[in-house]
C-alpha cells in the first residue's frame, strides 16, 4: 500500500523546499521527492549575492541551510524521480517513482529545468574539463584568462558581461548576425573593452589536448570559413529544457515543454500545482522560483481544505 501525504513537492530545488516550508507551516503533512541533489542549481554555485537577508553565501549553504529548515519542521524526503502522476480524484493523486508509489490531496511540481546542450561531439565528456554552462559557478576558475561563450540570449549577455569583470578577455559567439537578448544588456556588452562578439559561426568541434578542451573549431554560416578560436574554456549558453516530460499526460504543457500556470501557479489540473523554473514565467531567479514555492504551497493547503 501506496504511503500518504497531503501534499507532494516533485523538486528540492528552492521552489520546491520553500512550497514544503509553507506548506508544513500550514499544518500539512508533506514528502519532498527529488531525483538528483538537493537544492538543485543553485546548489553548485559557489557565491550567491541575490538573495535578501544574505549579503554572500555559497548555493550549497543556502540549500542546506533551506534542507535543514523543512528537515525540522517534519518534511518527508526521498531521493527517488518521479515517473508519472495520476489522478484518482479529487483530493487524491498518486505519483510514481523507481521505487514505488504515494498517494498525496496535492501535488506541487517544482522541478526545474536543465541546460539545453549544443549537440556537438565530445560535449559530455568535456564538462568539467573546459566547457561549462554555468558562468557564475565555473567563471572564476579562469579568472585572468581568455575564455569563450556561444549564446545570444539574456542568460548569455549577462554571463559575458559578468565573466569580462575578472577575464582577461572574453569571445562571445552567435550563430546569427545578432543578440536577441534585451537593449540595455547587449549595450553594456558592447561597451566593454575585453570583449569580442563574433556573429554568423556555428560551432563544428571541440579540439582537445591532454583530454581538456584547447580550442573551438567553428564554421562562418556565410561564406563557409573555418574559424579556430584557442581557448581553455567555454560557456555554453544556448537555452534550457524544462523537465516536464512525466507530467505532458496530466498539466499542459508550452510548446517548449514549460508547464503552463500564471502567477498563482495553478495549473489546468486541480490540485496540481507548478512553481519555479518549470512552470511558463519570464523571470527565473532565485528570489521568483521562492516566491512561486510560497504561492503554490498556498494555493495547494487553501485546495486541500476546500474538499
Amino acid at each position: 500500500m501506496a504511503d500518504f501525504h497531503d501534499i507532494i513537492v516533485v523538486g528540492a530545488g528552492t521552489a520546491g523546499m520553500t512550497a514544503a516550508l509553507y506548506a508544513l507551516r500550514n499544518g500539512k503533512s508533506v514528502l519532498v521527492l527529488e531525483s538528483e541533489s538537493m537544492g538543485g542549481q543553485i546548489a553548485f554555485s559557489p557565491k550567491v549575492e541575490n538573495f535578501p537577508s544574505h549579503k554572500s553565501v555559497s548555493g550549497a549553504e543556502l540549500a542546506d541551510m533551506m534542507y535543514d529548515q523543512i528537515s525540522e519542521l517534519g518534511a518527508e524526503i526521498e531521493l527517488e524521480k518521479a515517473l508519472s502522476v495520476t489522478k484518482n480524484g479529487e483530493g487524491n493523486f498518486t505519483v510514481k517513482t523507481e521505487y514505488g508509489d504515494h498517494d498525496g490531496m496535492a501535488v506541487i511540481i517544482a522541478t526545474g529545468v536543465r541546460h539545453r546542450n549544443i549537440g556537438v561531439d565530445g560535449e559530455e565528456e568535456l564538462i568539467g574539463k573546459g566547457v561549462s554552462y554555468c558562468a557564475t559557478c565555473d567563471g572564476p576558475f579562469y579568472a585572468g584568462e581568455e575564455v569563450a561563450l556561444i549564446g545570444d540570449g539574456n542568460t548569455a549577455l549577462q554571463y559575458a558581461v559578468m565573466l569580462s569583470g575578472y577575464c582577461k578577455k572574453v569571445t562571445v559567439c552567435t550563430l546569427f548576425d545578432r543578440f536577441f537578448g534585451e537593449a540595455r544588456l547587449v549595450k553594456t556588452l558592447k561597451s566593454k573593452e575585453n570583449v569580442e562578439i563574433v556573429h554568423n559561426v556555428s560551432l563544428q568541434k571541440f579540439v582537445t589536448a591532454d583530454g581538456k578542451l584547447s580550442a573551438l573549431a567553428f564554421k562562418k554560416t556565410t561564406d563557409g570559413a573555418d574559424f579556430v578560436l584557442p581557448t581553455r574554456a567555454v560557456f555554453i549558453c544556448v537555452g534550457q529544457i524544462p523537465a516536464n516530460e512525466a507530467f505532458a499526460d496530466l498539466v499542459k504543457l508550452d510548446d517548449k515543454g514549460f508547464i503552463v500556470a500564471e502567477e498563482d501557479c495553478k495549473t489546468d489540473c486541480d490540485g496540481v500545482f507548478a512553481a519555479g523554473d518549470c512552470r511558463t514565467k519570464k523571470v527565473r531567479q532565485l528570489t521568483t522560483a521562492a516566491a512561486d514555492g510560497a504561492i503554490a504551497a498556498v494555493n495547494a493547503c487553501a485546495y486541500i481544505d476546500a474538499l
